[in-house]
């Protein structure tokens, strides 16, 4: 069935510090029985809600959003999966559930707490290991002391907090409010619980490459009363691969993420193939220009850092939205906080 959510008011923005708009930046303020199900292609609807503006509150029309949670795919041949077990999408389905290729063959199973859609989950003997970069956040202590002091020391960077980066969010992904959202790189889930908290969208996917984090981010969940559980999944992926099928997401957030992954124009590529036709792609990270490019050889040594540690580290925003055009993502926006920015950019219709 279909589900529209029509929302209310967007809402306005105070971040600390000054926010300075750069060039084409703008600041805008128990065991169930056994069912089998198809993932299909994705529905989609649309629903306008007209809201009187007001200076101090302005408001927006809902554009077309997609509706359907049907949007896992295989990995491998990104061909639709057959589900086996709770059918329920919730985060209590990867117990006992497992999915598969009607076309690779291939079996993902639920690992508990999180679904393991990696290519090469289920192997025995092969093993992989990621960039240093990726491996550290893999380990135990990290997703432990994450929401527990170190995201907190963002700020030193320009970070505004969780809340008001989820407030200045919401005017990038307002045209898709009611669709579904990817959390990607999402850590122990701060941004994924916050938007389920929300009720703006139809379907949240925490998405990681650390079972820990993922482990961390369940845990999180147990722990809060009332946690809207329904359309709340996790699932374990590589951002050079993602598990979905093409042009079937309406939004994908990657809160502090695209300077920690191996190959950013991968990551982007993946993004904009599962983004549908008008799909928004909203990011965080560290900035590095302004004063930055004063340092002799600035290029240079970033370039020799990200083979050291086997992420790109730092871009700068005319790097980000060279990317963002390059892997055909369009009308880059972004704002800027001293060392942080949150950018957008779009799908085209």
């Amino acid at each position: 069935m279909a589900t529209i959510v029509s929302s209310s008011s967007f809402f306005s923005v105070s971040l600390p510090g000054r926010l300075g708009n750069s060039r084409r930046c703008s600041v805008k303020p128990n065991p169930s029985p056994i069912f089998i199900r198809k993932f299909v292609a994705k529905i989609r609807a649309s629903s306008t809600a007209f809201v009187e503006t007001k200076p101090s509150e302005p408001s927006f029309v809902e554009n077309e959003a997609s509706t359907s949670k049907n949007v896992l795919a295989c990995p491998i041949c990104y061909k639709p999966l057959t589900w086996f077990g709770d059918s329920s999408l919730s985060i209590e389905s990867a117990a006992g559930s497992s999915l598969q290729c009607n076309t690779c063959k291939k079996t993902y199973s639920g690992m508990g707490t999180h679904f393991d859609m990696t290519a090469a989950s289920g192997s025995k003997d092969y093993g992989e290991l990621m960039s240093p970069a990726t491996e550290f956040f893999r380990m135990p202590f990290m997703s432990f002391i994450y929401e527990r002091g170190w995201r907190q020391n963002f700020v030193w960077g320009g970070f505004p907090g969780p809340e008001k980066e989820f407030e200045l969010m919401k005017g990038y992904v307002k045209p898709v409010l009611g669709g579904n959202i990817i959390d990607a790189s999402c850590g122990s889930g701060l941004f994924s619980r916050i938007f389920a908290k929300s009720g703006l969208f139809s379907l949240v996917v925490a998405l990681d490459y650390s079972e820990n984090m993922l482990k961390q981010c369940y845990e999180f969940v147990q722990q809060e009363a009332n946690f809207p559980k329904e359309n709340f999944l996790l699932v374990r992926a590589d951002i050079s691969r993602l598990p979905f099928a093409s042009s079937s997401i309406d939004a994908v957030h990657a809160g502090a993420a695209i300077h920690c992954w191996p190959s950013p124009s991968t990551g982007v590529a993946e993004i904009s193939r599962v983004l549908r036709p008008g799909g928004v792609f909203v990011g965080t990270t560290y900035i590095f220009d302004g004063p930055f490019n004063l340092i002799p050889f600035s290029r240079l040594l970033r370039q020799n850092m990200m083979q050291i540690s086997g992420s790109y580290t730092f871009l700068s925003e005319r790097e980000i939205e060279d990317l963002c055009r390059a892997c055909g993502l369009v009308d880059f926006k972004c704002t800027r906080n001293r060392g942080f920015v949150m950018f957008s950019a779009t799908k085209p219709s």
